[in-house]
C-alpha cells in the first residue's frame, strides 16, 4: 500500500530540499508526491524541475495563491492512491513514518484520519502538535504543545488531526466532503474533523510517525492581521456550519464567552479590531457556507461530539 503526498507550496523553495530528502527515506510507501504551487515567484518550480526523486512528482501550477484548502483539494482530486498524506512543505519526515501511518489507518474501517506526532524543528525534544482539541468556547488547542517528545507515545483518539501532517482516506473524503475551499486557510482541518465525527468516524494520533515542523512558514508569525482575521472568520463558520440549532442554543453562553475572551486577548496583542472584522465577516458571509444537513441517524454522534467539547473544556481549564 502506498500514499499520495499532497503539499501546497507558496514561495517555499528554502524548505524543499529538506522536505524531499526526508521523503526519500520512505519512498517505497509513496505512490506520488503532488505539489500544488500557489503562484510561487521564488524559484520553487525551478527547484522541482531540475531535481530527480525516488518517486513520481507531479506539480499543479496555480497562477495565484488560492490558499491551503483549495490547494489540498486540487491534490486530492488528482491523487491516485486511497491514502492521502496532507503534509506542509516546512517539514522533515522521520524514516518509517509514512509506513506507520498507512498501517494504522488501514487497520480500522471507522478511522477517518491519523496524524503524525509533530515535533518542533528547532527543538526536536519538544512537541509541536500531537492532535488538536476543540471545546465549548470554540477554541482550538494543540495537544502536547511544548511537552517532552517522549510523551504521547501510544495510539489515542484525538478530536482533530492537524492537516499539516495528517493522512486521510480518499474514499471517505468523497463520502463526507474534502476541505472547505471557502476557508482558504486555518480551521479547515477542525471543520473536516467535526464532519467526520458527525458521520461516526474517528481520528487517531500515530505516535510512531514523527514529523519535524518549522511552523508559520507561509503566514510568517504566530499572530498577524492575516491569520487573526481568517481564523476568527473561519471559527464563526465552523460553529454555523456544523452545530445543529439545539447545540447552538445549549452552547450559546460558552460560545459568547469564548469569542469575547478571545477579543480581549487580541486587544492586548494589538489585533482587537482585526479580530472583530473577522467575526463580522464570518457572520455576514455565513450564507456562502454549505451547512451540514442534520440526519437523525447521526443523533448519537452529535451527543458524542458535545461530550468531547465538554471534556476538552474541562481539560483546558485545568491547565
Amino acid at each position: 500500500m502506498k500514499a499520495s503526498v499532497v503539499t501546497p507550496n507558496y514561495n517555499g523553495e528554502k524548505f524543499l530540499k529538506t522536505f524531499f530528502e526526508s521523503l526519500n527515506n520512505d519512498c517505497e510507501f509513496i505512490g506520488e508526491v503532488i505539489i500544488v504551487d500557489n503562484g510561487s515567484t521564488d524559484g520553487s518550480l525551478e527547484f522541482i524541475k531540475k531535481n530527480s526523486f525516488n518517486f513520481p512528482v507531479r506539480v499543479i501550477e496555480n497562477t495565484e495563491n488560492l490558499g491551503f484548502s483549495p490547494a489540498v483539494n486540487q491534490g486530492i482530486v488528482e491523487a491516485e492512491n486511497e491514502y492521502i498524506f496532507s503534509l506542509n512543505n516546512d517539514t522533515e519526515v522521520k524514516k518509517g513514518s509514512i509506513r506507520a501511518m498507512i498501517d494504522l489507518i488501514s487497520s480500522h474501517e471507522d478511522v477517518f484520519s491519523v496524524q503524525a506526532k509533530m515535533l518542533q524543528y528547532k527543538n526536536k525534544n519538544l512537541i509541536d502538535d500531537a492532535g488538536d482539541e476543540y471545546n465549548l468556547l470554540a477554541w482550538t488547542k494543540k495537544v502536547g504543545e511544548n511537552h517532552s517528545s517522549d510523551e504521547y507515545s501510544e495510539v489515542c483518539d484525538i478530536f482533530s488531526a492537524c492537516a499539516g501532517a495528517a493522512m486521510y482516506k480518499k474514499s471517505l473524503l468523497g463520502e463526507i466532503g474534502a476541505f472547505d475551499s471557502e476557508f482558504f486557510a486555518y480551521m479547515e482541518d477542525v471543520d473536516l474533523a467535526i464532519r467526520s465525527r458527525i458521520n461516526g468516524y474517528r481520528n487517531l494520533l500515530c505516535p510512531d510517525a514523527v514529523v519535524y515542523h518549522i511552523g508559520s512558514a507561509t503566514s510568517g508569525s504566530r499572530y498577524n492581521e492575516f491569520k487573526v482575521r481568517l481564523a476568527a472568520r473561519n471559527n464563526v463558520w465552523v460553529v454555523y456550519k456544523n452545530l445543529p440549532i439545539p447545540l447552538k442554543i445549549v452552547n450559546f453562553v460558552f460560545l459568547f464567552l469564548g469569542f469575547f475572551i478571545k477579543y480581549v486577548f487580541f486587544v492586548k496583542k494589538g489585533f482587537g479590531s482585526t479580530y472583530l472584522s473577522g467575526i463580522r465577516e464570518g457572520l455576514s458571509t455565513r450564507n456562502k457556507i454549505d451547512k451540514v444537513k442534520f440526519q437523525s441517524k447521526n443523533t448519537k454522534n452529535y451527543f458524542k461530539i458535545e461530550y468531547k467539547l465538554i471534556i476538552n473544556t474541562f481539560k483546558f481549564l485545568k491547565r
